[in-house]
């Protein structure tokens, strides 16, 4: 199934978030993760384009950014769409000003904590580096608050396969979690799985 991806705001608020009613609820995806781990580069490698900005800089995305997901069918985009992705901010970054890091929970708490038509949270981790501290804040939290999520590790075509294993092996016992789906957004391995994932929200 096609899905053509198509912009559709940027929220510093909970007011601004896409609205709910009933004629537009679309299952929601949020991507989770510390500044560059490569949130963008993985959403860009889902959706087959650049729709998510990737900046050099680390913490550059300040807001939620939501993109709709449109099917295809008989050379027509369905007016509706199927899915909804959602972009959230990065974490971790000492750079940032504390007066932006202070508005976050403004709108990222309402999100998580309170957005019924969230259904996945895709966490990512970099297997490059050992677990960190705030990303298993952040996965103690989705327990504690019930909701569903995948653990993705990131840049896993960096690593040979017996040191990838080793990282996976490592995080998942620090995170206290019994699965990591190993991706690349740059050579598209683990889309698939990810990908079947997502699609199970939809049905």
């Amino acid at each position: 199934m096609r899905l053509n991806p198509v912009f559709l705001l940027s929220a510093t608020d909970a007011a601004h978030f896409p609205s709910e009613s009933k004629t537009y609820s679309r299952p929601e995806v949020a991507f989770l993760g510390r500044s560059n781990v490569g949130k963008s580069s993985l959403i860009n490698a889902l959706l087959g384009s650049k729709e998510a900005r990737v900046s050099s800089t680390p913490g550059r995305t300040r807001a939620i950014n939501f993109f709709a997901l449109h099917e295809a069918s008989g050379g027509r985009q369905k007016a509706v769409p199927s899915l909804i992705f959602a972009d959230l901010p990065g974490y971790g970054y000492a750079k940032i000003s504390k007066s932006i890091s202070a508005e976050w929970p403004k709108f990222i708490e309402p999100y998580l904590g309170e957005r019924e038509t969230l259904a996945l949270c895709v966490c990512l981790v970099d297997t490059n580096i050992p677990p960190q501290p705030n990303d298993g804040q952040l996965i103690t939290y989705l327990k504690q608050t019930q909701r569903p999520f995948v653990v993705v590790g990131t840049k896993a075509d960096r690593l040979s396969n017996n040191v990838l294993g080793k990282s996976l092996a490592a995080l998942k016992r620090e995170h206290d979690i019994e699965e990591i789906l190993p991706v690349s957004a740059k050579t598209g391995a683990g889309m698939a799985a990810l990908w079947e994932r997502i699609h199970g929200v939809m049905e």
